[in-house]
């Protein structure tokens, strides 16, 4: 009985957590992060580069702002060195639109000073030789 009890009030407490009110412009899931980002960023035009995927690592405080300096882990292997320069400046530019992160109180706190790997993708969709019309 008391166990069923306890159950049913822990059940109870993370519901009315999760429904209150929330301010609609801040963040408040890693999902929700991901989004923001991917909502600030412009890949270069693609009559000037090729395309590539790039990743970044970047961690930023409880109010959303950058610590340290973004680190650039993933290149595509076939991108030149200015592609390489091209998508370098669009992710900077791109994490500066975007902080600071607005935030909310909850996911400040879980978010602050933790790493995320952001893979931003422009690349062609890879061709496949199974997936390519066969001539018999």
């Amino acid at each position: 009985m008391l166990a069923a009890l306890l159950i049913s009030a822990m059940a109870s407490a993370g519901h009315a957590q999760s429904s209150g009110p929330r301010d609609p412009g801040k963040v408040n899931t890693i999902k929700e992060v991901f989004e923001k980002l991917f909502s600030c960023w412009k890949p270069p035009p693609a009559a000037t580069v090729s395309p590539m995927d790039i990743t970044v690592v970047v961690s930023s405080n409880r109010a959303g702002q950058i610590l340290g300096h973004p680190r650039i882990t993933y290149e595509s292997a076939q991108a030149t060195d200015f592609d390489r320069l091209a998508y370098r400046i669009a992710v900077m530019e791109a994490l500066q639109r975007c902080t600071p992160m607005p935030f909310t109180e909850t996911m400040a706190g879980a978010a602050a000073g933790r790493p995320f790997a952001v893979r931003f993708r422009n690349s062609q969709p890879e061709k496949r030789a199974w997936l390519s019309p066969k001539i018999l």
